[in-house]
């Protein structure tokens, strides 16, 4: 039996301690936001932050997550989180919206530590996140916009 916290929310799962987050997400707790397309850490749509911290979870075994705290999409509160997702809203970043929840939690990670990121900065922090749709030019206007705005501006 496991113990994890999601989204504030304790759980006990009894599950393979070496099955992928993802899928204790998904198929066992209905929280199916984060996204499955690579299973190989490489597209980053299945991004959710592990005691804060951005990780991909179709890789990460479920043991890694026992005691800890995970957020997934559907619990992304933050001032940042809700910045980002009007940002995003408002500038119609999205296309297909596959890769958007992955997108929207590693550019939330992003501006909770840097409310002003540079384009250098955009691009570090969003290396690994990947968009068939290439709404890549969007994507650093919606960081762009999410950041002035918790920085106070009024762009």
């Amino acid at each position: 039996m496991l113990n994890l916290t999601i989204n504030g929310t304790p759980h006990q799962l009894d599950l393979d301690p070496q099955m992928p987050l993802l899928w204790a997400i998904r198929d066992h707790l209905g929280l199916t936001g984060t996204k499955y397309s690579c299973g190989v850490a490489q597209c980053g749509s299945c991004t959710v932050y592990l005691d804060g911290d951005p990780i991909r979870s179709c890789v990460t075994p479920l043991a890694a997550a026992a005691g800890r705290e995970v957020t997934t999409i559907e619990g992304l509160d933050s001032a940042a989180g809700k910045a980002v997702q009007a940002a995003w809203k408002e500038l119609e970043v999205v296309q297909c919206g596959f890769c958007q929840s992955g997108q929207i939690m590693s550019a939330t990670a992003l501006l909770s530590r840097n409310p002003q990121p540079t384009d250098a900065d955009i691009d570090a922090a969003m290396r690994g996140n990947l968009c068939r749709c290439a709404t890549y030019a969007r994507i650093r206007e919606g960081i762009k916009l999410a950041g002035s705005r918790l920085a106070g501006g009024r762009s």
